[in-house]
Formats: C-alpha cells, sequence, structure tokens
C-alpha cells in the first residue's frame, strides 16, 4: 500500500495544474455530469455483484435502464428523490456498518467496507474523525485528491486567494488533514510554506508508521521537487506565532492565505486583536465547525476574510464559501462532484424533524459510492443568484445554516459520540455517584465566539472535584479510538471541557439526549439562561 503512494506521488507532484485546466475540466465534468453518474452506476452498482444498492434496487424493481430512463425524463435529482420514495437509500447508521439495512421487513447485513469502490486502486488509508462511533476506513488516492484540486484552484481563484503565501495549522499523524491539505495545493503550486502542529508526538504516542510518515512525507516531496515544510509544534494557546507569522508575510507580500479550523482562526484573530495587528489581506480557509456570526466577526475586526468550507472524509469536497455569502455560512455546493438531496428525518439529537442531507457520488475517482446515502448533516438548500463567479461553474445551489444533528464540535475536532455517551452513562457515575440521568454534555459558544462543551452534573450527585471529573473524561477518550485520542489531546490544551453544576436539559417531551446542542438568545445571556 506504502510502495503504491511512494511510486504515485511521483506523477502526481510532476504535472502543475493550470487555472485554465482547472476551468475546463470543471466546466466538462458539469456538462457530463449526468453522463458521470450513469457511469458510475452502470460499473460500481449494477456491474459488482456484492453491491449493498442491488437488493434494495431489486426490491423496487429497478433495472440500469430504468434510472437511464428516469434520469432522462426526471433529471438527476428528480431521479434521485424517486428512488428515494421506493426505498433506495442508505441511513447515516446503515452506512456506517452499525445498522443491518430493513426495508419492507426484509433484513440485509451491511459493513461499512461494503460501500468502497470496488475499481479504486487505493494509495493509502485514512478514517473520518468517528464522531458517533468508531471511525470508518477510506480509501484515498491520489486520482481522488487530483480529481478534487480543479474544484479549490477555481474557488482560490473566485475569492482572490490564489498563489498566496499559504501556511497550515493542523496535528501530524495520524491525522491527515495536513498532509492531504498539502498534496492538494501542491498539485497547482501553492506549496504551504509553513506548517504548524497543535500537538506532538508525545501528546498522542503514535505507532510507528504515524511517527515515520511526516519524516518521509517531506523528505519524498523534496526528492520530487517540492519543497513540503517539516511540522514546528505550536500548541493552541500559542496563536501569537501564527499571527506574526501572517503579519511578517503580509509585509512582504501584501496577502496571505492560512488553513486552520474556524476556532483556530478566532485564536489567530484575537491575539491580533489584542496586539494592534492588522490583517487585512489574510484569508482564512476554514472549516471544521460551524462559523457561527461571533467567530466571523472576531475574525473580520482583524480585517482578515474568512473562506469557510464544507468536507467529510467519505467524499472530500462538499462546497466552499460564497464569495457574496447571504450569511456566515453560505457554501457553494459542487455539483460536478455531487449531487445532494434532502428528506425530513425524525428523532435526533437537536429535537425537532431536520431535512437531511442525502449524497451521491458522481465521479470513479471517489473512494464510497454514495447513491442517497443520508450524511449526520441538515441545513437550508436554496438556487440562489448572487452574482459572484462560482455561478459562472453552474454552481447555483447554496447550502446555509449547515448543522449536525449528531454530532459536538470543539476547536475543529469533533466529539466521539458513542464513546462519550459511555463516559458519561457509566464510567462518571461509577466514579463520582449518581446515575446516567445525572450528567449531560452541552455544545456551547462563549463570548468570544469560542466553542466550549459543558457538562452539565445535576447538584444532587452532591459535593464534587470538577478538575477530576475533567481528567476523568480526557483519560478516558486517551484510552479510547485515535479519533478520540486526538480530540483529547486539543481539548487538554484549550481547556473546552468545563463544568456547570445544574440540572441537564429535557427535552419538550420529556427525553434526556446525553448529548445537547443548545444556542444562547440575547435575552437569556443577559439572564444566565439557556434556550
Amino acid at each position: 500500500m506504502y510502495s503504491r503512494f511512494i511510486w504515485g506521488l511521483r506523477g502526481f507532484l510532476k504535472h502543475t495544474l493550470t487555472l485554465e485546466e482547472a476551468k475546463a475540466i470543471v466546466k466538462r465534468r458539469m456538462e457530463e455530469r449526468e453522463i458521470n453518474f450513469l457511469r458510475l452506476v452502470r460499473r460500481g452498482i449494477f456491474g459488482y455483484p456484492k453491491s449493498p444498492y442491488l437488493p434494495l434496487l431489486k426490491m423496487a424493481r429497478c433495472e440500469m435502464g430504468d434510472i437511464e430512463n428516469m434520469v432522462r425524463d426526471k433529471g438527476l435529482e428528480g431521479m434521485l428523490h424517486a428512488l428515494r420514495e421506493a426505498g433506495v437509500y442508505i441511513t447515516f447508521e446503515e452506512f456506517k456498518g452499525r445498522e443491518p439495512i430493513v426495508r419492507n421487513g426484509k433484513v440485509f447485513s451491511v459493513k461499512a467496507y461494503d460501500f468502497d469502490n470496488p475499481y479504486l486502486n487505493a494509495f493509502y488509508y485514512s478514517k473520518s474523525g468517528g464522531t458517533t462511533g468508531p471511525g470508518t476506513r477510506v480509501a484515498i488516492d491520489l486520482e481522488h485528491l487530483s480529481a478534487q484540486v480543479p474544484n479549490i484552484m477555481i474557488s482560490h481563484d473566485c475569492h482572490g486567494a490564489l498563489n498566496l503565501p499559504t501556511a497550515i495549522w493542523f496535528p501530524i499523524p495520524p491525522d491527515s488533514t495536513a498532509l492531504i491539505s498539502i498534496l492538494y495545493r501542491a498539485r497547482f503550486g501553492q506549496t504551504p510554506r509553513k506548517w504548524f502542529s497543535p500537538i506532538t508526538n508525545q501528546h498522542i504516542h503514535p505507532s510507528l508508521v504515524n511517527y515515520l510518515i511526516p519524516r518521509s512525507f517531506v523528505s519524498l516531496g523534496r526528492l520530487h521537487g517540492v519543497s513540503i515544510p517539516s511540522p514546528e509544534f505550536v500548541p493552541m494557546d500559542q496563536a501569537a506565532v501564527v499571527a506574526n507569522w501572517a503579519s511578517k508575510t503580509l509585509k512582504a507580500s501584501g496577502k496571505c492565505l492560512i488553513l486552520c479550523h474556524v476556532s483556530q482562526a478566532v485564536r489567530i484573530c484575537v491575539y491580533a486583536q489584542e496586539q494592534g495587528i492588522d490583517l487585512s489581506g489574510t484569508f482564512f480557509w476554514s472549516g471544521g465547525e460551524p462559523p457561527t456570526p461571533v467567530k466571523v466577526n472576531e475574525i473580520a475586526r482583524t480585517g482578515a476574510h474568512l473562506i469557510p468550507i464544507y468536507i467529510f472524509t467519505e467524499v472530500g469536497y462538499v462546497g466552499v464559501g460564497c464569495p457574496h455569502p447571504a450569511d456566515c455560512n453560505d457554501i457553494h455546493l459542487f455539483k460536478d462532484l455531487l449531487a445532494l438531496t434532502q428528506y425530513l428525518r425524525r428523532g435526533t439529537s437537536v429535537n425537532v424533524p431536520v431535512d437531511s442531507f442525502h449524497f451521491t457520488t458522481l465521479l470513479p475517482t471517489a473512494p464510497k459510492i454514495l447513491l442517497n446515502v443520508e450524511s449526520d448533516d441538515y441545513g437550508i438548500i436554496e438556487n440562489r443568484a448572487c452574482g459572484c463567479p462560482m455561478e459562472s461553474y453552474g454552481f447555483i445551489e447554496h447550502l446555509r445554516e449547515i448543522r449536525s444533528f449528531r454530532k459536538l464540535t470543539g476547536e475543529g475536532v469533533t466529539l466521539i459520540g458513542s464513546e462519550m455517551i459511555h463516559i458519561l452513562e457509566e464510567i462518571l457515575p461509577a466514579r463520582f455517584g449518581g446515575t446516567s440521568l445525572n450528567y449531560q454534555l452541552v455544545e456551547e459558544e462563549d463570548e468570544r465566539g469560542f466553542t466550549r462543551l459543558s457538562l452539565f452534573i445535576s447538584p444532587r450527585v452532591g459535593k464534587i472535584n470538577e478538575k477530576a471529573v475533567i481528567d476523568t473524561v480526557l483519560k478516558a477518550l486517551e484510552r479510547s479510538s485515535v479519533s478520540a485520542n486526538l480530540a483529547r489531546a486539543i481539548w487538554s490544551q484549550t481547556k473546552t471541557l468545563r463544568i456547570r453544576r445544574m440540572e441537564p436539559i429535557y427535552t419538550t417531551r420529556g427525553k434526556l439526549m446525553p448529548l445537547h446542542l443548545i444556542k444562547k438568545s440575547k435575552n437569556s445571556e443577559k439572564n444566565g439562561d439557556l434556550s
């Protein structure tokens, strides 16, 4: 696997994509959107006897010819809606392999790897965040990265962030965000000059392979003529290092680009405000958590500009922020890569029915084949003329108010749902007393825009040592999955976890959700209440 990656890297880095080539690729894929979808379904589903979609299509009495006819008559999205009504879809739990597929009284067992693209040559493997359970193994090869580069490149161009001095503030492996970010930009000649990492090997005790990856990656890049920076340790409380790099770069070049999570961008800008540093000309390419109005305002006060991104491991990029946004998280959908529909989902952790997103992959390089697969996100989809350059590529669908109905986030890393529930319902009651009804984890945003995770503990539990509680949670995360340990390493630095001695919040129907998302209203902030 690693030898294939090493061999493929030479070819990947050999050709630098030009902006004109990127524009042509995106426009061609938009023209061939339905053709690409049908080609993928013909080979990846009907041409693959083990496809988990075949039993569903058989129950719906749908053959390849029927799909072709529906695409012609209804369009791609119309066809997907028709398939969804006929029972051809995959829930989030089914896609993760945690529940069998159940339709019309029939049960089909399924594993997460059943959705792997059978014709994809995987150069290396990564893991999704595992935000609601163990991570999913996802094949990500260099062809898949190459296929997304044109979209990233034209997005940089539309925002005026192309060919700028770039730095990244992402962890070393096993988190793959930094490596992938570097590879994307090396493909079009914007290799980051700096790689700041908020963690070191001492924080996470990586495997031998993950220990060697950064050094090998840097050496291989330089061997092929690409100057990949070595990781430099910059903990979360030392955002000054990144802010000062930006200030120095702005004086020399006028503009710069920083890749980091949204809360990290806020940390950089808070320091800049305190020191009177003008960050005008700085672009933050950021995801990992919703860019709320408070966070965006903190960034804008320094003169910097936030470019929000929407991405998840199984498919890669979903979209990038609009240059003329209607709100702080207005995303243009990359329609050449994906099709997106919505369907009403009930019984969610946000306590209300939501129109969950259902994704369908269109390109043969996708590591997973998705056909009406539900994600754990929901939001608003609208066609709107915004007048920005993204429209010229046919990207007229806007996604807004994107939220998850399953996971909590903090400092760009996501909460391991099933593992955290185990901590809340078993470990904490056993150690400190009470029952599972006395503990609840709640996502809040503080006055500076930082996302905090508040552990509500009922006063009925009695006197406790709050530091001991937090230490217990962090140690339990460390003993869990790789993703949980990464979350622990970041949250330990940022003090994301805090204790609040109050009764857990119940829903209007009397349910207690172990993981709870709330927002502070302006009035409730004054009164210290939650809504």
